[in-house]
């Protein structure tokens, strides 16, 4: 491809897309490759991302059908101040409150800012509480595997990312983090923050109440904040008690009582989300909510640059504005049991299909992890068997040319040069896809995975 005469920055030469973008934008060149020369089109099951195929909503749908605000039915499409409508970021406290028991819940003051989706929130999170750029000041802690968008901002804003580490065993489960080595690496670091991802993207994992409350003390400690990161909150797969509280586990769900000094901290943030549990991710909205007002007064001073999440949008998040708890939650629930049920079917066809595959077992969020470093020949690298289900592999069944897009792990995890990556045999899978294209997915990985390992040298 000619770049013209013109240089781009050294910024865009270097930049890659993101891991769960990458298969995506190599499949479609294919297409379009193959359409331009007269050849059969090949389907794609795009299980890469975690672009939810579930119907949004019924309420949000009908907003979007019929608005209920005049003025935006009149054509009166005006910006809304930067913190976004009132009645949204309502809506977005009154989802967490719904999972709150009524003590906690009244006793709570939280402050929202609504914006366009959870990877702005992360970014404007980020640059609230690390360092300045290129210092490696105020790091921001994680837990590899992290969701890879957090990777990808931090190097967009120059801001450092240190990590402690999970790995996934023989099993199919990742192992856990002990609250010490979490204090040994903010002793070593010094950070700004720590994210948890309660209902973790990518691992699964379901951080039970017991070990945020710990998290919590522990930034307490060390006077740093705890983001955490609540999108999938509600999405849990495990029949045991959750803990003594009887609500899922978030980072609200606590007080004095438990956390000796949380509720006058201000420590807290969450980045809440449409996308997920309400199965709108084309909507782009979500919420950065805190019980800091500082925190919350200067990320809209921040982002006044960019003038205001969609007020369309906005509007159909306020449809449920109204729901009560106990019909949120219900909802929840409805798309809890369709992800336990296709979980445990992906898990048991992935094991009978590739024996010896290392497949997690999720207890929470929608996406598997696939370890293949049991089964394949030396030196494989999931991004090369990646980009040849992208660009080459292919399937037929049923009579339909298909091939399958998962993500690359590489890039979920924080590694130094020279390090291995657990990454490079492992591929995420997101349970997005239509129910009876779900069920194909194992068997499209097998075949390509033969496939693959069958061409390789």
């Amino acid at each position: 491809m000619t770049q013209g005469i013109a240089q781009v920055s050294e910024l865009f030469k270097g930049i890659q897309p993101s891991a769960i973008r990458t298969a995506q934008i190599k499949f479609r060149k294919r297409n379009e490759q193959d359409k331009t020369a007269g050849k059969p089109l090949t389907k794609a099951i795009n299980v890469a991302i975690g672009n939810v195929s579930l119907k949004t909503h019924p309420l949000m749908t009908q907003r979007y059908l019929n608005p209920a605000d005049k003025d935006l039915r009149l054509g009166d499409w005006r910006y809304s101040e930067t913190v976004g409508r009132d009645l949204c970021n309502e809506t977005f406290i009154n989802i967490i409150r719904s999972f709150l028991p009524d003590k906690i819940s009244q006793k709570l003051k939280l402050f929202a800012f609504t914006t366009d989706g959870s990877s702005t929130l992360m970014k404007t999170a980020m640059l609230g509480v690390c360092g300045e750029p290129g210092k490696n000041e105020k790091p921001l802690l994680v837990i590899d595997p992290i969701y890879t968008n957090y990777l990808s901002i931090a190097k967009e804003t120059g801001r450092s990312i240190v990590s402690v580490r999970r790995t996934l065993l023989e099993n199919g489960k990742f192992t856990d983090v002990s609250v010490t080595e979490v204090e040994e690496a903010i002793k070593k670091h010094k950070p700004g923050a720590l994210v948890i991802i309660p209902y973790d993207n990518p691992s699964g994992q379901l951080m039970r109440q017991e070990i945020i409350n710990e998290y919590a003390k522990l930034c307490l400690k060390y006077k740093i904040f705890l983001i955490s990161d609540e999108a999938y909150r509600g999405l849990y797969y495990t029949s045991e008690s959750l803990s003594s509280y009887s609500q899922a586990p978030t980072v609200w769900n606590m007080t004095n009582k438990e956390v000796a000094g949380i509720e006058d901290a201000k420590i807290r943030i969450s980045l809440e989300t449409m996308s997920k549990v309400f199965n709108a991710c084309g909507l782009r909205m979500g919420a950065l909510v805190t019980d800091n007002q500082y925190f919350q007064e200067q990320s809209v001073a921040f982002s006044t640059t960019y003038l205001c999440a969609s007020v369309l949008d906005q509007h159909i998040v306020e449809s449920l504005h109204s729901q009560t708890k106990v019909q949120l939650q219900a909802w929840v629930a409805q798309q809890r049991n369709y992800y336990g049920r296709i979980m445990k079917q992906m898990h048991a066809d992935f094991n009978n299909l590739l024996p010896g595959i290392v497949v997690s077992l999720p207890e929470s969020s929608i996406y598997s992890v696939v370890d293949v470093r049991k089964i394949a020949k030396s030196c494989f690298n999931a991004k090369d068997f990646v980009d040849y289900c992208a660009n080459l592999g292919s399937v037929e069944i049923n009579g339909e040319k298909l091939t399958l897009l998962v993500a690359p792990m590489a890039g979920f995890y924080k590694t130094n040069p020279g390090e291995d990556n657990p990454g490079s045999t492992q591929m995420r899978v997101a349970l997005v896809a239509p129910e009876n294209e779900m069920l194909l997915v194992p068997r499209l990985f097998a075949e390509l995975f033969k496939q693959y390992e069958a061409q390789r040298n």
